[in-house]
């Protein structure tokens, strides 16, 4: 986790998010959030279920409108009237979902440049630049080179860990400056998972960061430089990875449970 500076005050974050708030049909999803991203940082996001992480994602990623507040990329604002998937990524948004978001039965060069195809000055698509852009980036980022695996793979003949490889493998290539990850390593091997892990830890350079969010504390604690703690819809705790253990995290997400709501700070 080299290249991240824990003392920030001086360095423009890569993603600001101010007074963020989100309910539906009555019911408050998220309550004024503020959270900073700065640049090669590894922010862990966690929470129980129902703590409000995957409406904040659906939000940076462009899929949601919060109600209220702000947000603000290398500070400049963002206008949530034309705030979409598209213009997310436009900013250099990248967000891998859980599902991954791959077609299982199309070929790899087709997942990688779905929707952002490379294309020669008259506008056709450049179909063998694709697939050695494609090789490029499975052996450079997934670690796969050998004989058995080429463009024209389909996504079903990779392991779980390959199919998170790559699409994180796809974000890098397009110089996504924040990449969020929503649990990565779900129903992975311990070994897939380890592959994973270093994928993340590699994801972000000098000029990036990275959301991850997970409800595996070890993994959490393994990569991320900082953690906020989310529990219905509010900011519940931030900490440094470095200042408190995985069991300590773990005894704070169950003491929520405890409290009652009208008792929460």
């Amino acid at each position: 986790m080299a290249g991240f500076v824990q003392s920030n005050e001086k360095v423009l974050p890569l993603l600001r998010v101010q007074g963020i708030s989100k309910s539906f049909n009555g019911v408050v999803a998220l309550k004024s959030i503020d959270i900073d991203l700065f640049p090669g940082e590894i922010l862990g996001l966690i929470g129980d279920n129902g703590a409000g992480k995957s409406t904040l994602i659906k939000i940076l990623s462009g899929a949601h409108l919060p109600d209220s507040g702000r947000l603000f990329i290398c500070g400049c604002p963002v206008d949530f009237k034309t705030f979409d998937v598209g213009s997310a990524r436009h900013l250099g948004i990248e967000t891998v979902f859980q599902d991954r978001s791959l077609g299982d039965k199309q070929p790899l060069w087709r997942n990688i440049f779905a929707g952002r195809p490379i294309v020669n000055r008259l506008g056709f698509i450049r179909v063998a630049a694709q697939k050695r852009r494609t090789m490029e980036i499975m052996s450079r980022y997934v670690g796969l080179s050998g004989a058995g695996i080429s463009a024209d793979a389909r996504v079903r003949q990779l392991s779980g860990g390959e199919r998170q490889g790559l699409v994180i493998g796809r974000a890098m290539h397009f110089k996504s400056r924040i990449i969020i990850l929503d649990e990565p390593t779900t129903a992975l091997s311990l070994q897939e998972a380890d592959k994973v892990l270093a994928f993340v830890t590699h994801s972000v350079g000098k000029d990036s960061g990275c959301i991850y969010i997970s409800h595996n504390m070890s993994h959490v604690h393994r990569v991320v430089h900082r953690i906020i703690l989310l529990d219905k819809g509010t900011i519940a705790g931030q900490y440094w990875t470095k200042d408190i253990s995985i069991e300590q995290l773990v005894a704070k997400m169950i003491q929520l449970q405890t409290i009652p709501q009208e008792n929460r700070s």
